[in-house]
């Protein structure tokens, strides 16, 4: 049972690792079509779409580091609350991740199943790229899924063995200097 539970603990963290490399990823991309439209603009041709795209590319990035950054500590916490409850911290995390996991569900759902209707009535978008809406959407809900896993995941953890899991070096690094 421990073997399984370090399994699982270990494909979890690789999963959130794998959102963070993909929104760093996005983050590149958007660099390079930056780029690539300065180049296009010196040389006086066009690319079409280069801030529709640059764009989505910015929801891809944010979507799928929120489990990354949640796992690392890098989201916004009140650790001045938390420390001040002491033993009864564990109440507040608990209530905390329940409601985020809850709400992460409610919009990993919606994420999911607008790719799956603008898949269906073949959306594009309105530019001049005409991309097909479910290309960029997809990354938004893998990204909602991802968060929702991790906050589901950082729950029981608080659940079973009363911390969370998250980070502390990062989350004590946040006051000002």
């Amino acid at each position: 049972m421990i073997r399984l539970a370090r399994a699982l603990r270990t494909a979890l963290d690789g999963l959130y690792f794998a959102g963070g490399v993909l929104a760093a990823l996005c983050l590149v991309s958007i660099l390079a079509i930056i780029v690539g439209q300065m180049v296009a603009r010196w040389t006086g041709l066009t690319f079409p779409g280069a801030t529709s795209y640059a764009g989505y590319a910015m929801a891809g990035a944010s979507f799928l580091a929120f489990a990354h950054a949640l796992n690392r500590g890098a989201h916004i916490r009140v650790s001045l609350l938390l420390s001040a409850l002491g033993r009864h911290a564990r109440w507040l995390e608990v209530w905390c991740f329940g409601i985020g996991a809850a709400l992460a569900w409610f919009l990993a759902r919606y994420a999911i199943k607008t790719v799956y209707w603008s898949w269906k009535l073949h959306d594009v978008s309105q530019g001049q790229d005409a991309t097909p809406l479910w290309i960029p959407q997809t990354l938004m809900a893998a990204g909602s899924v991802l968060l929702a896993v991790a906050l589901t995941d950082h729950l029981v953890r608080v659940l079973f063995t009363g911390t969370s899991g998250v980070k502390q070096d990062t989350v004590e690094q946040s006051h000002a200097e």
